[in-house]
């Protein structure tokens, strides 16, 4: 019984507090600049989970701190701190949809350039409804909404950055805890963002006192849930439930982000947005059958590896995508 319950609390948070990180996101851009709020919150994630690690951190070898802060960037500077950039002119379920393109760019860095196997061309043919669908959303969020193509661009670099650091954290290996490891990345990416926020102005023109209660505890919201407790969830996940199973929260996390984004900020939702939503996750699902095929399972041997993602700092990934 105790163990259903854990299961249960678990895939709650990994549904649900993930999948509505981008809602706290929209609320605490409404006082907060956003690399200082995406530096707020990765810097405080990292240094939680270094303190949970002890002195992984400080024994760590340069080269372990050198690849954490690489994959830091492109995780925390690349993706979140863009994705906060785009959400102050694109709704929240927008941008969790364009983000669902993650296993999309994924895949396409495996095939050209292969780690292991290369995927499969059935795989590639399975991203096409994918496209679509993100077409779909971007041509209702610019002609509806009159928002421009560029922050629909920047959140595909985004998407793009954070599939560019799940392959360099596939390739590179470290000596250090994988939970230290998650905190030396969002401890770097959060310090690279406060740099980002100093030098664009951000933080001169700041006024701490002009901070609304709602984007402070959204700030909280971000580091606890999304990033401490998302984070714990998933790795007491990936040890005690089949690793397919635990990867189902690509599918659910767009689906929870619209239905945040247009029941309690007023975002706009049409059945042409629905549809390319519904094509986004279905290319994922179709990708994610292909590569956990039996016929692949045999040809390509599960690895973990560390990794984290655009709704918190998981420990490691074992071929999710």
């Amino acid at each position: 019984m105790a163990r259903t319950l854990l299961i249960v609390g678990s895939f709650a948070a990994i549904y649900l507090l993930w999948g509505s990180t981008y809602f706290a996101i929209a609320l605490g851009l409404q006082s907060m600049p956003p690399f200082l709020l995406m530096g707020i919150r990765s810097l405080c994630g990292g240094l939680i989970l270094i303190g949970l690690g002890g002195r992984n951190a400080i024994d760590a070898s340069g080269r372990t701190w050198l690849n954490a802060g690489l994959c830091g960037v492109l995780f925390f500077v690349g993706c979140h701190g863009i994705l906060a950039l785009a959400q102050q002119k694109v709704p929240s379920g927008i941008a969790a949809i364009v983000l669902a393109t993650i296993p999309f760019w994924i895949v396409l860095i495996d095939f050209l350039i292969p780690h292991d196997a290369r995927p499969e061309p059935r795989t590639l043919i399975a991203l096409v409804p994918g496209f679509a669908g993100v077409a779909i959303v971007a041509w209702q969020n610019v002609s509806r909404n009159g928002v421009g193509v560029f922050p629909i661009l920047l959140l595909l670099v985004a998407a793009l950055s954070w599939s560019a650091g799940t392959a360099l954290s596939r390739r590179t290996s470290s000596d250090g805890s994988s939970l230290s490891i998650s905190g030396m990345q969002l401890s770097v990416g959060g310090i690279a963002l406060f740099l980002i926020s100093w030098l664009s102005g951000e933080m001169r023109h700041f006024a701490p006192n002009a901070v609304s209660t709602v984007s402070v505890e959204a700030a909280a919201y971000l580091i606890v849930a999304g990033s401490v407790v998302g984070f714990a969830a998933y790795h007491w996940l990936l040890n005690n439930v089949p690793t397919p199973l635990v990867s189902t929260y690509t599918f659910v996390n767009p689906v929870i982000a619209v239905l945040l984004g247009t029941t309690f900020l007023g975002e706009p939702l049409s059945a042409a947005m629905l549809f390319g939503g519904c094509l986004v996750i279905a290319s994922v699902l179709a990708v994610w059958r292909i590569e956990h095929s039996p016929s692949r399972s045999t040809a390509k041997p599960l690895e973990a590896k560390p990794v984290d993602r655009p709704g918190g700092a998981p420990r490691r990934i074992i071929d999710l995508y």
